[in-house]
């Protein structure tokens, strides 16, 4: 028997009201902005494959979400790229003006964006009041027609129309994204 991430594939217009205070959080603030989703719930995700699991359910490409540090550990950046995108240093670092970064301690990502390892989201910008990480998106996420991710908490994701992203929620989190090209040629 195939193991899958769901027990369930139904997908919701509202949040889980059994969902955790973070997430809570996170479902409020799209209410609020007005911003419809589809959300599904599903066990925790550990794997790139059970992400694209979940991004087949939903229909949308899961962002893929790192949190990562300089070698001082002074700057913070959220990274938000497509899940199928690999990870390269040597070609983020010089558009940062950054000569090395590395993954950030989960003990610094819980306390600037109040997420555990696998659960990183752009959402968690809501808890960085003082602003101390800067926000990084892969260029190619603008050109897609919807944005998927989870609730700072790896157990449920969300699709949203990517124009509400940029046109809605980053401005009500008073971010700007610095735009980056995560891939070669």
């Amino acid at each position: 028997m195939e193991n899958s991430l769901f027990t369930d594939k139904t997908v919701y217009q509202s949040r889980d009201k059994n969902c955790s205070d973070k997430a809570a959080a996170c479902y409020d603030l799209l209410e609020k902005l007005e911003i419809p989703y589809l959300r599904v719930s599903h066990n925790p995700i550990g794997t790139i494959e059970g992400l694209f699991e979940v991004s087949n359910t939903l229909g949308v490409n899961i962002a893929k979400n790192l949190f990562l540090c300089n070698a001082q550990k002074t700057d913070f950046y959220l990274l938000v790229m497509k899940g199928e995108t690999p990870f390269k240093t040597r070609l983020l670092s010089p558009q940062l003006n950054c000569s090395r970064l590395s993954f950030a301690s989960e003990e610094h990502m819980t306390d600037y964006i109040n997420c555990t390892a696998g659960s990183a989201s752009i959402m968690g910008l809501i808890f960085d009041k003082a602003f101390k990480v800067k926000l990084i998106i892969d260029e190619q996420l603008k050109e897609e027609e919807f944005f998927g991710f989870h609730p700072c908490d790896n157990s449920a994701s969300i699709k949203i129309k990517t124009s509400n992203l940029f046109e809605k929620l980053l401005p009500a989190l008073n971010r700007t994204p610095t735009f980056v090209k995560l891939t070669e040629n």
